[in-house]
Parts: C-alpha cells; sequence; structure tokens
C-alpha cells in the first residue's frame, strides 16, 4: 500500500525485513546477556581457583589435598549425610573413589568375579602382593557361590585354575579342598545360603577396603580411625592418667 519498500527490489525488501527482526532478536539477547557474562565469569572464577590451589595443605605440607578431601568425603556419607558429601564431590571436583574402584565395587556387589579380579590391574596397585590377595578374597567368594549353587564343576575349575596358582594361603585353600569334596558347605562353617549373598559380597568389599592402601579405597570411618590415634597420642604426651581429650 504505497510504503516505501513497494519500490524496492524483492531481494533489499526480504533485507530491509531481516535486519529489523535481527534488531528484535538483538534486543532480547541482550536482555539475557548479564546473566550469561554473570555465569561465564563464575565458571572462569572456579576454574582459576581449582588450578591455583595447592596439592597439600597444612601447616608442613603433608597432607595431601586429595587425599584430605575424600576423607572428609567419606566421613559425611559415613554419618548420614549423604547430600553433603555429594556437594563436596561435586564442588571440589574430587570423588571418593576413582572410576576403576568404584567398578570394582560395583563388580564384587553384583557378583561379577571375573571382571572384578581383572579390574584389580587398573586401579594403581603396584605390590603384587596385595593384587594376589585381594585376587584371592574375589575368588573365594566365587568358589563358595558356585559350590551353593550346585554347580560342583565349576567350583572345582575356579580353584584349581584360579585359586591355586596364586600361590598364597595355602591353609585356606586345604580348607576350600576339603568343601569341595565333602561337598558340603555346612561341614566347614562357609555356609552361603543365597538370602545371606548380598551380606556376605558386602563382606568382602570391606575386606578388600581393609586389604587395600587408603589412597586408592578410603576404608570406611578412616578420618574417625585418624582423630582417635591422634587424640590417644595427645593422651599420652600431656598425661598419663588424662580420661578425656577434646578436638577443640
Amino acid at each position: 500500500m504505497g510504503g516505501l519498500e513497494d519500490g524496492l527490489p524483492p531481494s533489499k525488501r526480504l533485507r530491509s525485513s531481516s535486519a529489523g527482526s535481527s534488531s528484535l532478536l538483538s534486543g532480547s539477547a541482550g536482555e539475557e546477556q548479564p546473566i550469561a557474562a554473570a555465569l561465564f565469569r563464575d565458571s572462569m572464577a572456579r576454574t582459576l581457583q581449582c588450578q591455583g590451589q595447592e596439592e597439600t595443605i597444612g601447616s608442613r605440607g603433608v597432607i595431601k589435598r586429595i587425599e584430605f578431601v575424600r576423607l572428609i568425603s567419606d566421613a559425611l556419607y559415613t554419618l548420614g549425610y549423604k547430600r553433603s558429601g555429594a556437594c563436596l564431590e561435586e564442588e571440589s571436583g574430587i570423588p571418593l573413589h576413582s572410576a576403576d574402584v568404584s567398578l570394582l565395587m560395583q563388580y564384587v556387589l553384583e557378583g561379577n568375579w571375573d571382571e572384578g579380579a581383572s579390574t584389580l590391574h587398573n586401579i594403581g596397585l603396584e605390590d603384587e602382593t596385595v593384587i594376589k590377595s585381594a585376587k584371592f578374597l574375589i575368588l573365594e567368594q566365587k568358589f563358595l557361590e558356585f559350590l551353593e549353587a550346585g554347580k560342583t564343576m565349576d567350583a572345582l575349575k575356579t580353584l584349581r585354575t584360579e585359586i591355586s596358582p596364586l600361590h598364597i594361603r595355602t591353609n585356606r585353600v586345604h580348607e576350600l579342598s576339603s568343601c569341595l569334596l565333602s561337598r558340603s558347605v555346612n561341614q566347614n562353617g562357609l555356609s552361603c545360603s543365597g538370602s545371606l549373598k548380598a551380606k556376605l559380597r558386602l563382606e568382602v568389599l570391606d575386606e578388600l577396603q581393609k586389604l587395600l592402601p587408603p589412597t586408592v579405597m578410603v576404608p570406611e570411618r578412616r578420618l574417625e580411625h585418624l582423630v582417635e590415634q591422634a587424640l590417644h597420642l595427645q593422651r599420652d604426651g600431656i598425661s598419663p592418667v588424662a580420661t578425656e581429650i577434646s578436638l577443640c
């Protein structure tokens, strides 16, 4: 209807219309720009803060930051503060357990024994004796569950080809052998009923936590144990008859 654009070529009218739309969009985006900029600055600040953190803390520089944060996370979970523990892991960027250790724990609880035994080589263990001892714990439970399920041949194969070649805990291997020959778990006090299977797997996991170095798998209540040790040393150093020492 007689507008200025009517006399323009179609291509110019299209560009003119697009320019108007762009100005409207840019105005809308301008309102969101301060929020986006703030989020970006916050993200950059957190990244720089993490990069600037020292690997050790404390006046003597002997406490490793990663280990200290993991101890606190474990303490929070143990005390029932699960959300706080998860928040600490997220904010610090330091997980309680590495991805491979978490896989190991999952395999044990699910009864994936072969995968669990294989994962032991991926979690940073350097002591071959520790690896063999941990593998023995896993394969022993595998053997017992085969036996309980009536899979005698599978249990025998596990004993001969996986447990015996470790060449450790000979007396225990003999006990397992006698259990296999008698085909009666109860006679050797090794009952592994289905209702107790989950509990026994948790016990295997607990034994692994005691066996593996704390730097690899944080033992449950590790911080409590260290604090108790410090309190005992403090009490012994102050007075042989002291009965109560405060943390503060």
